[in-house]
C-alpha cells in the first residue's frame, strides 16, 4: 500500500495538467500514487495525464463527487487533494509524511498565487493567516488527511461549493489541522478574470452566505454568475 496517495480532480485542464502532474514524477518514484479523476473532459486532459498518473478515472461531474471517487479508488494510508492549477512543493510527500508522524491528523500547506496583480500576495497572505487563525482550510491549500480520519469525517459533502470548508469544519473536531509552512503555488487565473479585488469581496460574501445557512447550490449559481459576468 502506497503511504500517501495525491488526488486531482480535473474538467477540461489540458492547458494546465501537465504543469499540475510533471512536478509529481519524482514523488511517485518514491512510491506517491497519483489519482487523476475526470469530470467528463471535452479536451485532451486525461490523454494528458495517462502517463503520468497511476489511475486515471472517469465520474460524474462535481468536484466534491471527483474528489470522492478519487479517495474511494486510492491506496494510500494518508490522502492529499490538489486542484489541476495548483502545483505541490517537491517535498510534499515528506512534509505530510513528518506532520503525520508527528501526530497531525489532517492538515494543509501554506499557499502562494501565481500572477502579476500584487495584490494576489495579499490575497495568499489573508489566507493562510486566516487558515491558521480559524483552523479552516481551503481547496487552494492543498488539503491532507489520514484515511481513516477523512472516512470518520465523511469525506466530502458532495456539494457545488465550499465542500472544502464543511470538510474542515469535521475535521476540526477530530484535531486541529497542521498548517505547514512549505507553499503550494495556485494559478491566480480566477481573481484575475474579473479583477482581484471584486473576486476578493465575492468570495467573503460568499463565505459569510455559507456561514449564516446558505444553500451551496443557490450559492454556486451565483458564483458562476458574478465571476463571468463583465
Amino acid at each position: 500500500m502506497s503511504a500517501l496517495s495525491i488526488i486531482v480532480p480535473v474538467l477540461d485542464e489540458a492547458a494546465a495538467i501537465e504543469a499540475c502532474l510533471a512536478p509529481l514524477q519524482p514523488m511517485r518514484a518514491r512510491g506517491v500514487e497519483v489519482v487523476v479523476v475526470d469530470g467528463g473532459s471535452g479536451d485532451a486532459t486525461r490523454r494528458i495525464a495517462a502517463p503520468l498518473a497511476d489511475l486515471v478515472l472517469q465520474s460524474a461531474r462535481g468536484r466534491a463527487l471527483q474528489m470522492n471517487a478519487g479517495a474511494h479508488a486510492a491506496h494510500g494510508d494518508a490522502l492529499v487533494f490538489v486542484h489541476a492549477d495548483t502545483i505541490l512543493p517537491a517535498q510534499a510527500d515528506v512534509a505530510i509524511a513528518r506532520a503525520v508522524g508527528r501526530g497531525a491528523r489532517w492538515g494543509r500547506f501554506d499557499v502562494s498565487i501565481a500572477g502579476s496583480d500584487p495584490l494576489l500576495a495579499v490575497v495568499a497572505a489573508m489566507m493562510n493567516a486566516r487558515s491558521r487563525l480559524t483552523g479552516i482550510a481551503t481547496g487552494d491549500q492543498a488539503i491532507f488527511v489520514r484515511r481513516d480520519d477523512f472516512v470518520a469525517a465523511g469525506s466530502f459533502r458532495e456539494i457545488p461549493l465550499m465542500e472544502d470548508v464543511a470538510l474542515s469544519k469535521r475535521l476540526k473536531r477530530i484535531s486541529r489541522p497542521a498548517c505547514l509552512r512549505e507553499r503550494v503555488v495556485t494559478s491566480g487565473r480566477r481573481w484575475e478574470r474579473r479583477g482581484t479585488l471584486r473576486t476578493i469581496v465575492l468570495m467573503w460574501r460568499l463565505r459569510l452566505a455559507y456561514a449564516l445557512g446558505a444553500d451551496p447550490g443557490r450559492l454556486a449559481r451565483r458564483y458562476d454568475v458574478e465571476r463571468t459576468s463583465g
